[in-house]
């Protein structure tokens, strides 16, 4: 084997190694320069455009501390709506994913590029999927808000849709890492298609499909704190209420609630998730 010339390291006459030398005009350094030129570039005009203003920051924490003063102590008179509330809350997240889940599971197969049964019917079936997935929750529930009036049956509609597009797109991903000799085993063996799709795939994949629905039934709750703020119920609504009417007590008082409320789920969610995967 011959190596060339130019790779071999020069050493001195003490013994000690030469840097090699840095091609400074060659075309993978002026690339890096480039790359790394343009996203500073877009990191600054996304800090203008942001109208990023530290000063402001400095001035208003005073008046920040001078609000949030008042919030002690915390407001306990409707204690039992607020915990009604945060039921709506879970509620709306747990309807919402699991009816999403239901759902997505046909998709998620419909999509995946190693079972799909028609792969160019696929193509726009993804980019609904990917529709949904883009646009946020709060958005669709506005969007039900107007359609089914105000209240946490807009919420559940808005949060089954956005959830579909993420539990279909990350199912699909689940599904096509699958091993492909499974699958072709068990359609040499005589199995249809839908045999394959449940003795086959579903047994290898089923731990990941909860996984992601738990995930995503996780982080439902977290967004549907904030679905009261459009109309769309949970204990948004009376965040919202305290916010327009500064009352820092009640405010206090429902931050609490979600916090613990957030937490407790996200326990729950990551110990269901390690006895299942």
């Amino acid at each position: 084997m011959t190596v060339e010339r130019s790779t071999l390291p020069i050493r001195h006459a003490d013994g000690s190694y030469a840097e090699p030398p840095v091609a400074l005009l060659s075309r993978e350094s002026v690339t890096r320069a480039a790359v790394i030129l343009a996203v500073l570039a877009f990191v600054l005009a996304s800090v203008r455009v942001a109208e990023v203003d530290p000063a402001k920051l400095v001035t208003g924490l005073p008046r920040l501390w001078a609000w949030a003063s008042t919030a002690w102590p915390p407001y306990t008179g409707d204690f039992d709506a607020f915990l009604y509330r945060a039921l709506e809350t879970v509620a709306i997240a747990t309807v919402g994913t699991a009816v999403a889940t239901v759902l997505a599971f046909p998709l998620s197969v419909f999509i995946a590029r190693n079972v799909t049964p028609s792969p160019l019917l696929s193509i726009p079936v993804r980019a609904v999927v990917n529709a949904f997935r883009g646009i946020d929750t709060v958005v669709f529930a506005i969007l039900f808000v107007a359609a089914v009036g105000l209240g946490p049956f807009a919420g559940v509609l808005g949060m089954i849709v956005h959830s579909l597009g993420v539990i279909a797109k990350l199912n699909a991903e689940a599904i096509e890492t699958i091993p492909p000799a499974p699958l072709e085993a068990a359609a040499l063996s005589g199995a249809n298609r839908t045999k394959v799709v449940t003795y086959a795939m579903l047994p290898t994949v089923l731990p990941n499909l909860a996984s992601v629905s738990l995930y995503v039934w996780e982080a439902n709750v977290r967004t549907s704190t904030i679905l009261g703020i459009v109309g769309a119920g949970g204990i948004g609504i009376e965040i919202k209420a305290a916010i327009d009417l500064l009352d820092f007590q009640k405010l206090l008082t429902l931050s609490a609630i979600v916090l613990v409320m957030v937490t407790a789920i996200d326990q729950f969610s990551a110990w269901l998730r390690r006895r299942l995967v």
